[in-house]
């Protein structure tokens, strides 16, 4: 399968170069005022998710809950336990930061646009997809915060939860439910603007993995940090790696058609970094270590496009082929 050229994965690469080169304007305090800014961004975000949600279109999957069971625990027990798994790693080998941050990416949703876009060219079946996917984002609005915060007072550090869950039902949820109450009037003009709103949601995103890493920088977070790249990179692709054959395994111990299989597969192997980011702006607020608590979580993001896109190909090509099961 010949890949294409993403410019929000290398619109990451620039973000977090420019934070490098210019932290002090996207720093706390900075001109960019990224306390009103992100926030606002977060909303715009989830306004446009609400946008572009279609819970109609999720009536055709809706009946097939053994996939749905599948999926979702997958992606809120099965993950955030291997997440606690990984936080038992000794500090040494693994930077606390580091260590809540593997546990963020495990408690995040599954994709939505990616994981039905690759169930479609792997001819899966496109409706459990959608259904999982956008279920999945509406979890994690509730179920994101609670983990973390649960994992945080379990670990002896403090969270104010009530604030969090505050701040997200503000920036997050109300903006999703008045997304999907415009839909009456502005949907049209929404499928006509697909382009536009991808690049305004994926623009607002790396504006805030901007600020993020701003103000990581300027305090110092990264000093004799150079090894959390290598250390993030291989233990993603580890954690891919794990769930991706656990969600293998399950379905076809399940009897999964091929076509619920894939889609079990996609949804359930994938993080969400487009809900993922403006989250942990919210949850981790004011924290100077969001920088490296966010990058497992954009080392998880090209790595599963990466290979999921590989995959789809190539159970594309054979399922329209023939009729064998494949996946």
């Amino acid at each position: 399968m010949k890949l294409k050229f993403d410019w929000f994965l290398a619109g990451m690469v620039v973000a977090v170069g420019l934070a490098w080169a210019f932290p002090e304007a996207g720093a706390p305090g900075g001109w960019l005022h990224p306390e009103l800014v992100n926030k606002c961004g977060v909303a715009l975000i989830f306004f446009l998710n609400g946008l572009s949600l279609s819970f109609a279109a999720m009536k055709t999957g809706a009946l097939r809950w053994p996939v749905h069971v599948v999926v979702q625990t997958t992606t809120f027990v099965v993950f955030p336990l291997a997440g606690l798994v990984l936080m038992m790693i000794p500090g040494r080998w693994l930077a606390p930061e580091l260590a809540i941050g593997f546990f963020y990416l495990c408690a995040v949703p599954s994709t939505v646009s990616s994981s039905v876009v690759m169930t479609a060219a792997a001819r899966g079946n496109v409706p459990v997809a959608v259904f999982n996917a956008t279920l999945s984002s509406v979890i994690g609005i509730f179920a994101t915060p609670l983990l973390v915060g649960w994992r945080l007072q379990a670990g002896g550090a403090g969270m104010p939860l009530g604030g969090v869950i505050l701040d997200l039902v503000l920036w997050l949820l109300l903006p999703l439910v008045l997304g999907q109450l415009a839909r009456p009037w502005l949907t049209e003009w929404a499928w006509k603007n697909k382009a536009l709103i991808n690049r305004v949601d994926r623009g607002t995103i790396l504006f805030i993995i901007y600020t993020s890493f701003c103000d990581s920088i300027m305090r110092g977070i990264w000093s004799g940090k150079g090894e959390a790249v290598i250390i993030g990179a291989l233990g993603s692709l580890g954690l891919f790696c794990v769930i991706f054959y656990f969600t293998t395994a399950v379905s076809r111990a399940a009897g999964f058609n091929a076509g619920d299989r894939i889609a079990a597969i996609f949804c359930g192997s994938k993080k969400s970094i487009a809900s993922g980011v403006p989250m942990a702006q919210l949850i981790f607020a004011g924290d100077p270590r969001l920088g490296l608590i966010l990058l497992p979580l954009m080392l998880y993001h090209p790595l599963q496009l990466i290979i999921c896109g590989v995959l789809a190909g190539r159970w594309g090509r054979r399922l329209g082929d023939d009729s064998r099961e494949t996946a």
